[in-house]
């Protein structure tokens, strides 16, 4: 039942070495992403009336209740339960009975502004915070991301776009997704396994279900020649799924990093992105990170590559900078460094000018991952 990582087989005398890697998506009504949604709709709400808002925003959702919490220092005029409302009503939620209702649900807001003791190393042009970031690319797909998470994000979107398009008109918004890839001598070879659990109407029998999604989904996400006969399809595996959202689990801003970055296929540093604003290097350290190991990949220096950027609070330069090639640099990781340190600004407010990471752009980034859109500035692809 089980495959056996890192087995090596013999292919035309040559070892290669075959393994297996999963990563899962999740669409924008699962209860973590709604948080995460509604956190970065204040952000960019905060920065359309006022580009230098710090915010800091968390959203929990429980039942048909929303928490909003955190800090704003801002000039801008929120009105946060008509965002909240919105936000909820956008992505489809519209019964408290299976899900949450934007129309009847509780929303609590505790709201203060910035602690003067982070602002004081913000307002010098430090880090809002420390923390470790780390940002990766490969060239094993069109937008420089790890194959497993490239497909999850995909049939997680695909999901969401069924619905609303009312082509699978039964479904709810709240699902996951996930994938699991066989790696032949580092190249995506097939896939293994597809999983997709997704919320749907009571008086819909699991077979037709199953076959929508089987038609709708898959068969227009998945290329054919990654499927064979032996990749298996599970598609609601425990049956029944009408009660989702908040009100089947409890959704909190931030607990969905590793589906917000590269699937667990690179490291991850810790740190949340949504309803923080740039200053946050968590959110603003990972982005420019992400932008140099694509444009390393992009511009042929290697075929995958990893960078970890570390800050101190109050500090503007990055305490150090690593690269990790795997073996696959053209050019020595030394030089490398060299070109990132003469070509980008690292420090926060470098960051910011560099990403234009003052406009309200956060609330495009929330779904379907933050990285491996074309049209985000930190996925450019520049010279190097």
């Amino acid at each position: 039942m089980f495959k056996a990582c890192n087995k090596k087989i013999i292919k035309r005398g040559i070892n290669m070495k075959k393994y297996y890697f999963s990563s899962e998506s999740v669409t924008e009504g699962h209860p973590d992403k709604l948080c995460d949604y509604i956190s970065d709709k204040i952000l960019d709400e905060c920065l359309r009336q006022d580009e230098n808002s710090r915010v800091a925003v968390e959203t929990f959702a429980s039942s048909n209740k929303i928490t909003i919490a955190g800090q704003i220092t801002s000039k801008a005029n929120l009105d946060i339960e008509k965002i909240v409302r919105d936000t909820i009503k956008e992505i489809g939620f519209d019964n408290s009975e299976t899900d949450i209702d934007y129309r009847t649900c509780v929303i609590d807001i505790n709201i203060t502004k910035q602690s003067d003791d982070i602002a004081l190393g913000v307002d010098i042009g430090g880090a809002g915070d420390q923390g470790i970031m780390f940002g990766y690319a490969t060239n094993e797909t069109e937008n420089y991301m790890p194959y497993a998470i490239y497909i999850a994000h995909k049939l997680s979107k695909r999901l969401t776009e069924v619905r609303k398009e009312n082509i699978v008109p039964y479904l709810r918004p709240d699902g996951k997704t996930e994938v699991t890839v066989e790696y032949e001598d580092e190249t995506p070879k097939r896939i293994e396994n597809v999983l997709i659990s997704t919320q749907h109407l009571a008086n819909i029998s699991m077979e037709q279900l199953k076959a929508d999604v089987k038609k709708y989904v898959i068969d227009e996400v998945i290329p054919q020649d990654m499927i064979d006969e032996n990749t298996k399809i599970y598609i609601n595996p425990t049956g029944r799924f009408v009660i989702g959202g908040p009100l089947g689990d409890t959704g909190l801003t931030g607990r969905k990093i590793i589906v917000d970055t590269y699937g667990g296929y690179a490291r991850h540093g810790g740190g949340a992105f949504s309803g923080k604003d740039a200053t946050k290097v968590d959110r603003s350290a990972a982005y420019i990170a992400r932008h140099i190991a694509k444009n390393i990949v992009a511009n042929g220096y290697a075929d995958k590559c990893e960078i970890q950027l570390s800050y101190a609070i109050g500090i503007e330069e990055p305490l150090s900078i690593y690269v990790n090639t795997f073996g696959t640099n053209k050019i020595e990781e030394e030089e490398i460094i060299n070109k990132i340190k003469e070509k980008f600004d690292l420090t926060p407010n470098g960051i910011i000018k560099y990403l234009d990471l003052q406009k309200p752009i956060f609330a495009t980034t929330t779904n379907y991952g933050h990285f491996g859109k074309d049209y985000l500035p930190w996925e450019k692809i520049i010279k190097m």
